[in-house]
């Protein structure tokens, strides 16, 4: 045999050996074993870049456009693919408005990671992501808001980015216009761990009085806005924008919500306080909203403050991980 044949023979030999090697190999060793939660037809519709139909009918999870189209920019993964998300909710130093206003950030995060665990025991495959959910812009009397200073919301950001941690930053909007409330919060997005929040609730002149409301034409121009921001500052990633609800009216028109753009990922949480059977009813009626296809559940820690509401008794983990549909994001206040 010549010495270039004899050195092809080698190398047919050689690959053949690592085939045979990777198809015994067990799955339990395989860098890939760990199945993709993108790959479904629910997170067809709540990631709909990821998704295109190839030649041959089937399904790939990859950034790409639709069918036909040339590729477009490669993004990072959704966080929300292959995770849950575990958030600590309040005001900094405001301990009537949740959790996160009674202790120090440090005694927040060493919290959450013990609290993850035990979400990381009953969510499946999924791993566990942990965040400040900081209400950025508080409604006052009259509608007026008021900004969490620069310093607080900057030192809470990047102290989460040094621990692997995601930031929300929630705006109660009061007398103002949607367009105004992302104003505030857009600048935030220049930090990669920062997503923002809209609670309807307060979107009100009457705080206390009465309960406020959006409607699904302002929540898909939020959305839009959300989007052409990410994409007129480069910023690669997608984002998150939350929104609240515990009343059938706080989203007017809610059929008509769009969740399908593709840098921004609507998350649909129901929110408010009670016995879990009250707590179930509202998250199935928030569940009725298909087109919303991301859930989230808020649960309510009891307090030493007289007037502040909780949830008796207040559900497990496990319990909060049986809902229908899975909560992606999970919040406590």
């Amino acid at each position: 045999m010549q010495a270039p044949q004899r050195l092809c023979f080698f190398v047919f030999l050689s690959l053949a050996a690592l085939q045979t090697q990777a198809q015994t190999e067990s799955p339990a060793h395989a860098p890939s074993a760990r199945p993709r939660f993108g790959n479904s037809p629910a997170s067809s519709y709540a990631f709909p870049r990821l998704f295109f139909k190839q030649a041959g009918g089937r399904s790939e999870s990859a950034w790409v456009s639709n069918e036909g189209e040339a590729p477009r920019d490669v993004y990072p993964e959704p966080i929300l693919m292959n995770n849950q998300i575990l958030a600590y909710y309040g005001k900094p130093k405001a301990g009537n408005m949740g959790i996160l206003g009674r202790y120090s950030k440090e005694a927040l995060a060493d919290q959450l990671f013990s609290l993850a665990r035990s979400y990381d025991a009953v969510n499946g495959l999924r791993g566990v992501k942990t965040a400040y959910y900081l209400i950025y812009g508080t409604v006052w009397p009259a509608g007026e808001i008021g900004i969490l200073p620069e310093a607080v919301t900057r030192e809470y950001i990047e102290y989460a980015l040094s621990r692997d941690m995601l930031v929300f930053l929630d705006h109660q909007i009061g007398k103002y216009s949607v367009e105004e409330a992302m104003a505030r919060l857009l600048p935030w997005l220049r930090y990669p761990n920062v997503h923002l929040a809209l609670d309807p609730e307060w979107r009100t002149t009457k705080p206390m009085k009465e309960i406020g409301h959006v409607t699904a034409a302002e929540l898909n121009r939020a959305q839009e806005i959300l989007q052409a921001y990410l994409e007129s500052h480069g910023l690669p990633e997608t984002r998150m924008l939350v929104v609240h609800q515990f009343k059938w009216f706080m989203i007017d028109d809610r059929d008509a919500v769009n969740a399908s753009y593709d840098r921004v990922h609507l998350v649909h949480c129901a929110d408010g306080f009670g016995s879990p059977a009250l707590k179930i009813k509202s998250y199935r009626s928030n569940a009725e909203a298909g087109n919303i296809p991301l859930k989230s559940f808020k649960l309510f820690y009891k307090s030493d403050f007289p007037k502040a509401g909780f949830d008796e008794p207040l559900l497990s983990p496990a319990e909060v991980c049986a809902l229908e549909p899975f909560p992606h994001l999970v919040m406590y206040q």
